[in-house]
């Protein structure tokens, strides 16, 4: 496999770590006033999530890890998974419910999405940063409350909730932020 020197370390590599593959989300060179110049790194499991800080001094070298990225489609859900549709390889692929489960409370079937694979098995995907989707129920607004920070509860057509302002009614599309799963604004059909 490849190495990655030290010197090439930067936000966003992808190396092998104990054996499993992980995402560097930082990356600081440190030159203190004597010794050896070393590299601070913050990485991520790609598998499992969870988050490790690292030294690495000047010189040294990491495996690269074989991921791939695709577009794909998200296809449906069974009691235990999330299938998904490689837009390359027409190949379908499962994720495990926890893995997934949170960023797909706002995806409709056919959404279309990120997917990463690492040694041809899919580890992880990545919805879009925003979605268009119709209320299908809210409560009426009160009369004469126009206040621009009032916000009420309202169900979308994937069934999730989010928080509204009261302005909205039901059959109006809206845009939703998937990071936060905050209200974005409103869409004119």
């Amino acid at each position: 496999m490849p190495q990655i020197n030290t010197g090439d370390f930067k936000k966003g590599i992808k190396v092998i770590l104990d054996g499993d593959p992980y995402e560097m989300l930082e990356c600081n060179f440190v030159k203190p006033g004597k010794g050896v110049a070393f590299y601070k790194t913050k990485l991520r499991n790609l598998l499992k999530g969870s988050m490790l800080d690292r030294t690495y001094k000047s010189g040294e070298a990491l495996e690269e890890a074989d991921v791939r990225k695709s577009k794909g489609v998200y296809s449906y859900r069974d009691g235990s998974s999330f299938y998904f549709l490689d837009n390359e390889s027409f190949e379908q692929f499962a994720l495990a419910t926890e893995i997934c489960e949170d960023q797909m409370r706002f995806l409709m079937e056919g959404s279309e999405i990120d997917l990463l694979f690492w040694n041809d098995q899919l580890i992880t995907m990545t919805p879009p940063l925003q979605v268009v989707l119709e209320v299908t129920y809210t409560e009426p607004a009160a009369k004469g409350n126009t206040a621009t920070n009032v916000t009420k509860g309202a169900t979308v057509e994937t069934g999730a909730e989010v928080q509204v302002p009261a302005f909205i009614e039901q059959g109006n599309r809206i845009k939703i932020d998937l990071e936060t799963g905050n209200y974005v604004e409103r869409v004119n059909n």
